[in-house]
């Protein structure tokens, strides 16, 4: 990618992440088109996204709940189930497993989904960005 921000020579540390920073609706957006909701979007994009849930949840080998749960193997797990958290009533008491629908459904309004959950989070509105998300998480096993 050409990046007018970075002029000849040694570019700095900010004209490169203006480089980035311009470049990454544009990688969103392939991966919208790439597969758009129910099982598409960009799982580079998604770890972004996921970059807001970080300060709450983990991902990963070392994973353990905290703030929040860890969010290994999310799909098809059921609600309220790791025993490294402790989960409000609405979720131990959910009688579902986690779909990719459900998820997206949470993800864009966790109090309407699940009213009574702990989740301090009001939403993300952006369907595209919720795609990207779940496709990041179904990288993480």
């Amino acid at each position: 990618m050409h990046c007018a921000f970075l002029k000849p020579g040694r570019p700095t540390w900010a004209h490169a992440a203006a480089c980035l920073l311009l470049a990454a609706p544009a990688s969103a957006a392939l991966g919208a088109e790439a597969g758009g909701a129910g099982g598409g979007g960009n799982p580079v994009a998604g770890k972004a996204v996921f970059a807001r849930c970080a300060n709450c949840h983990q991902l990963g080998p070392s994973a353990r709940g905290g703030f929040g749960p860890q969010l290994n193997g999310i799909v098809g797990r059921k609600a309220g189930s790791t025993a490294d958290f402790h989960y409000s009533d609405a979720l131990k008491n959910a009688d579902f497993a986690w779909t990719e629908e459900r998820l997206r459904a949470f993800i864009q309004s966790p109090n309407r989904t699940v009213p009574g959950n702990k989740m301090r989070f009001w939403g993300l509105g952006d369907p595209r960005q919720i795609d990207d998300l779940l496709a990041y998480l179904r990288t993480q096993r």
